[in-house]
């Protein structure tokens, strides 16, 4: 295994399963410091310590939608380990439903995790970063930030701000030595179709899923990729999706 990403601090958001989960323990395995962050705070306990704890990884229960909550996140992070090198805001929600369900508690759920959530973390890590000189924001979007679908109008729509969001601190962070990356998946198996609640769209996702869904060690592998390439070498955006995937 590469070494390259060993000893760096990476924090991570929506970190009790599916992609945050793989991503940490991949980091952890090729050596980095993990900084665990989700509302389900057994289960990111249960991961710390089950990578090695304290010395290797904490865990800090965090709901993205409040920013004194993420600037928490962060500064437990610098106050532990003196630094953050990577922030992976990874938190997400996938809830899709024809518009004229009219899901409006959805829309607002997607548009506070998946944006104001990208947005918090920004906010709480780019101080510290800009005082550092170095840092690396990992910002997690979708086929769904290059794509609109039926059914997935306000969800694609936090995830083209997230591609846009991304696309401005980039231009922004380079007199800070800083490195963004975009990171948009396909079809991962994780938990994120459960959060669907019209039956149609729940149906129709999950079918698919079963069919074309890969593992979601493909992101953690794009995340750990991003990560290891020199100072000088700012890898700006990954779109990967299953071999069998069409859209």
């Amino acid at each position: 295994m590469s070494k390259k990403n060993e000893e760096k601090v990476v924090v991570i958001t929506g970190a009790s399963s599916g992609l945050g989960a793989a991503t940490a323990r991949h980091l952890a395995a090729n050596g980095a410091i993990v900084v665990l962050a989700a509302r389900r705070a057994d289960r990111i306990q249960a991961l710390a310590e089950e990578l090695g704890g304290d010395e290797k990884a904490i865990a800090v229960e965090t709901d993205v939608t409040d920013l004194q909550q993420v600037q928490r996140l962060v500064d437990t992070a610098v106050e532990r380990y003196g630094r953050v090198d990577v922030m992976i805001n990874n938190a997400g929600l996938m809830q899709q439903s024809p518009l004229e369900a009219c899901k409006v508690d959805e829309w607002d759920n997607m548009i506070d995790v998946n944006i104001k959530g990208v947005l918090y973390g920004i906010a709480a890590v780019l101080p510290q970063m800009k005082k550092q000189k170095s840092g690396h924001i990992i910002n997690v979007s979708s086929v769904a930030g290059h794509k609109v679908t039926p059914s997935g109008s306000v969800y694609c729509a936090t995830k083209h701000a997230v591609r846009a969001i991304s696309e401005g601190l980039r231009s922004e962070v380079k007199p800070y030595n800083m490195r963004t990356t975009i990171i948009s998946p396909g079809a991962v198996d994780t938990e994120l179709p459960s959060h669907i609640t019209h039956e149609q769209s729940h149906a129709g996702i999950n079918e698919y899923y079963q069919q074309v869904a890969i593992a979601p060690e493909s992101f953690a592998r794009a995340v750990a990729f991003a990560m290891e390439q020199p100072e000088d070498v700012d890898i700006n955006e990954i779109l990967f999706r299953p071999t069998k995937q069409e859209l």
